[in-house]
């Protein structure tokens, strides 16, 4: 039976959507195409009606995660107080319970470098991010204090998701978030 194009376009989605939650969540490599397809009623056979290959659907989620990200950023960017905002948000119990719909680097940076061949996409976020974060930050040494921040906030939001104790991982979050705070307001 063939579908229409208006058919395979919205189940395109569904995979990409699905994809790109379960990849923040559960990382690239746990993520099975079969176990994927499955979920989404369909077969596993079918995906490649959709995509070349898993890479391809990495890719293709990852841009769709920072698409997602970047609606809400350009929201928190937009507030009173943008970078604060931002880093609150960011290193939030909620982002923290909520890596689905989070920012995809604390899971997949590590798994896409690994690949021997980074995504473009990141490059794209790093990029972006660091220039929204050095707008907010201004002053001579915004570039450079940029990579800190956001190196800090994508470590703290990994290591808080990694380790077992609640105490320590809220360590992480409320230390980093205070001590970004500090650098951003002088």
């Amino acid at each position: 039976m063939r579908y229409s194009k208006e058919h395979k376009a919205r189940t395109r989605e569904r995979i990409v959507d699905e994809a790109s939650r379960r990849f923040r969540r559960d990382g690239i490599g746990a993520t099975g195409l079969q176990t994927l397809m499955k979920a989404l009623g369909l077969t596993h056979g079918g995906f490649y009606a959709h995509f070349k290959s898993k890479d391809d659907l990495v890719e293709t989620a990852l841009q769709h995660a920072v698409q997602e990200r970047n609606d809400a950023v350009d929201e928190y960017m937009a507030s009173d107080e943008p970078l604060q905002t931002l880093i609150a948000q960011y290193l939030s119990a909620a982002h923290r319970k909520h890596a689905e719909q989070g920012c995809p680097l604390p899971t997949m940076a590590a798994e896409l470098g690994q690949r021997g061949e980074p995504s473009a996409t990141t490059d794209q976020l790093v990029k972006t991010r660091l220039e929204q974060i050095a707008a907010g930050l201004g002053g001579d040494d915004a570039d450079e204090r940029s990579v800190l921040v956001l190196a800090a906030m994508v470590g703290a939001l990994q290591l808080s998701r990694s380790v077992k104790s609640k105490r320590l991982s809220d360590r992480f979050l409320k230390t980093t978030g205070q001590l970004l705070d500090e650098m951003v307001e002088h």
